[in-house]
């Protein structure tokens, strides 16, 4: 299992995460998040997270195309897509995480073609039910409202291939707590 911190928007904040064990590094380009952070501002760091760390970019919405130039200028791992995106609008040449915000009145398509699921809660920072989560049969990644405090049940509940905090250990939208990833990589990775 693996430990993504999503959401980052700084050198400083993305090196701590790698340091105190992080597997992936998630980056939100979508303009509308508090989590925004452009590839212009990201070109200047990003190839100095070492190899083996998953360099996640996060789109909503977004151009196939526009997918593939920035994955292509960054030398992103995997396009994340957190929109209505359907199969024939995936991105070429980058693995697909699909990420679906699970209701209480609907389950997510177990059978998306993608590389992994991500389920995350139905509004940012909350939890959702995890026995949905036995419903998928192969690469999960739990998300939603999860904290050093609560992503040990998530694990033993979930049995996932990687969870995933943004708010979760932040100060403030974009600036991550260097003390609270630390304590929610360990919990995560350490029953």
């Amino acid at each position: 299992m693996f430990v993504k911190i999503c959401g980052i928007a700084n050198r400083e904040d993305a090196l701590a995460a790698i340091d105190a064990g992080a597997g992936a590094i998630g980056f939100v380009f979508h303009k509308p998040s508090p989590r925004y952070v452009s590839p212009e501002a990201l070109a200047s760091w990003i190839g100095e997270v070492p190899a083996g760390i998953l360099k996640v970019g996060v789109f909503v919405n977004e151009a196939p195309g526009v997918i593939e130039r920035i994955a292509a200028e960054l030398n992103l791992d995997i396009a994340q897509l957190h929109g209505d995106e359907t199969p024939d609008r995936h991105p070429r040449g980058i693995r697909i995480w699909k990420a679906f915000r699970v209701q209480p009145e609907t389950i997510p398509d177990t059978a998306y073609p993608a590389e992994a699921i991500l389920l995350d809660g139905s509004d940012n920072g909350r939890t959702f039910d995890w026995d949905v989560a036995k419903r998928f049969p192969g690469k999960l990644i739990v998300a939603g409202g999860l904290t050093p405090e609560n992503v040990r049940a998530a694990v033993e509940q979930t049995n996932p291939w990687g969870v995933d905090t943004a708010s979760g250990v932040e100060i403030s939208p974009g600036r991550k707590d260097h003390a609270k990833m630390k304590l929610f990589i360990e919990a995560a990775l350490n029953p």
